[in-house]
């Protein structure tokens, strides 16, 4: 036990020793990949030593621990974020991508979609007390994944005549945010999320205004917030517990047509962004990662924030991406 306790206590020392030079190495570094780091914020860990904030008031902010948001708590927006008339059955359990979705824990090289009770989000009282608290049931359904590997990064995947939107039951969802993270590799890769609702989007909502506003507007809302499950403590490192508004951070390309909004994520134009994704390539099979996607809300009527749509990427095998032509 003696031996034990020395044991652990050297490591504690070891890590805070780290935690102390990183944030001091971040304070100290000026460069412009800096200012893309800076849209990142803690949005996980309430103890965290990163230095990083979403805010200028990121300092402030309380977390709640206590309190999450579900679907019946969610209310202003959320709520009439869908029409009311729904369709059961919309036609989605016909599609299926290119990567397999989990049928159990153990399976590998594969996706889920997990709740998004891990996530701190904005919540009902932000705007008052910086309070955060755990992110409820995501509001889309992810229905599929393709992972493709090209040449060149390619966008607007939903047009593509072999995706999954093309097919007759694709045409038929009320509607399907597509999320294409292109990963600059050797060769690029396209990791493609289908989030799916069972309703018609209210226009006047938030997603509704989302989905049909300016680039503009999107850049300044859209968020992901990532987790690395399992890992190596590198690459926990590298990708941290922490927010980003993917627009002010990576080039993003939105296609609106038809039941679809399309979001064209280039990873590879920050070299932040850059880096980080080849140190994750370089683990990827050995690694869990959750992904929650959302719309920051600013404004009262806004708040709680809604977590959109999840992703589990279950120890991915860049081998086994699917050829797409362009």
């Amino acid at each position: 036990l003696k031996a034990y306790t020395n044991a652990k206590s050297t490591v504690l020392d070891k890590e805070v020793s780290l935690s102390v030079n990183d944030f001091d190495e971040e304070d100290d570094d000026d460069d412009d990949d800096d200012e893309v780091a800076d849209q990142f914020y803690d949005a996980i860990s309430a103890y965290s030593f990163s230095s990083s904030s979403e805010d200028d008031d990121y300092d402030d902010t309380d977390y709640d621990d206590t309190q999450h948001v579900s679907k019946d708590q969610s209310m202003d927006w959320t709520v009439s974020s869908l029409d009311k008339k729904s369709n059961p059955d919309p036609g989605s359990s016909h599609l299926c991508g290119s990567m397999c979705e989990a049928k159990s824990e153990n399976d590998t090289n594969c996706w889920m979609s997990p709740s998004g009770k891990g996530f701190m989000i904005r919540g009902k009282t932000y705007l008052k007390d910086n309070t955060k608290v755990s992110g409820g049931d995501p509001l889309l359904k992810l229905i599929a994944v393709d992972w493709f590997k090209i040449n060149n990064p390619i966008s607007k995947v939903a047009l593509h005549p072999k995706c999954l939107l093309q097919s007759e039951a694709g045409k038929k969802l009320p509607f399907v945010l597509v999320m294409n993270l292109q990963v600059p590799a050797k060769p690029n890769y396209s990791l493609v999320l289908y989030f799916c609702s069972d309703k018609p989007v209210v226009e006047d909502s938030l997603l509704g205004r989302f989905i049909d506003e300016t680039d503009t507007f999107r850049n300044s809302r859209f968020k992901l917030i990532p987790s690395i499950v399992e890992g190596y403590w590198m690459v926990k490192r590298a990708v941290g517990t922490k927010a980003c508004l993917l627009g002010k951070a990576v080039s993003c390309n939105y296609i609106r047509q038809d039941n679809f909004l399309e979001i064209d994520v280039d990873i590879g134009s920050s070299s932040v962004a850059r880096n980080v994704i080849g140190i994750v390539l370089g683990y990827v099979t050995s690694i869990v990662v959750d992904l929650a996607i959302l719309i920051e809300g600013k404004e009262e009527d806004e708040l709680p924030e809604y977590i959109l749509g999840t992703v589990r990427l279950n120890r991915v095998r860049p081998e086994s991406a699917v050829p797409l032509e362009s």
